[in-house]
């Protein structure tokens, strides 16, 4: 009885299922409410990027719940000379300084804790974008870069160097000092 009615109740949610035989969606039609670009099969954007999905406004939606553009007018170049300008020690490595994803990446991060300078860092493995405009920023293809004043000093073998050779505290200035008075209280 029990394998009747759950085949009975199989079949009824197949038929259900199923497309109409008389029922068609013309490509055109859809269109005229959503204009999808996946960067799949030939659409413009197909280095994998997000691509952007727009919505026609529909008149009888009141304003505030009428499709909105999230992004920023600022490039993904723009966010990396801007945090580069704006924070003295910038890294943009494979994971954060709580989590490396890669050692050259921790060892940049504990060499530079050594100092107790402020980090600010970017996960370039969440955003492959990111990524290539940071090397495109630098024209460095290796990570972690490690950019101190606004200026590209290298990846983690010449912090190591620098820190070894006792220039990487100078090239900190004050922001190492600060941090070394901080660490002392």
């Amino acid at each position: 009885m029990a394998r009747l009615v759950s085949s009975s109740l199989l079949r009824g949610l197949a038929r259900s299922c199923r497309a109409p035989s008389t029922a068609t969606v013309s490509r055109p039609a859809f269109q005229q409410f959503m204009n999808y670009s996946s960067g799949i099969s030939g659409d413009s954007n197909v280095n994998g990027g997000t691509s952007a999905t727009r919505v026609t406004a529909d008149t009888d939606t009141h304003q505030d719940f009428q499709p909105t553009s999230k992004g920023s007018d600022m490039s993904l170049q723009d966010i990396v000379a801007q945090d580069i300008k704006e924070n003295p020690v910038v890294i943009f490595m494979k994971g954060y300084p709580e989590a490396p994803r890669c050692g050259f990446s921790a060892l940049a991060v504990k060499v530079l804790q050594q100092y107790g300078v402020s980090i600010t860092a970017r996960d370039i493995l969440s955003n492959m974008k990111l990524k290539e405009s940071v090397k495109a920023y630098s024209n460095w293809p290796t990570f972690p870069q490690i950019f101190i004043n606004g200026e590209f000093v290298g990846g983690s073998d010449i912090i190591l160097s620098m820190h070894q050779k006792g220039e990487l505290k100078d090239l900190l200035g004050d922001s190492a000092q600060k941090g070394e008075q901080d660490s002392a209280q």
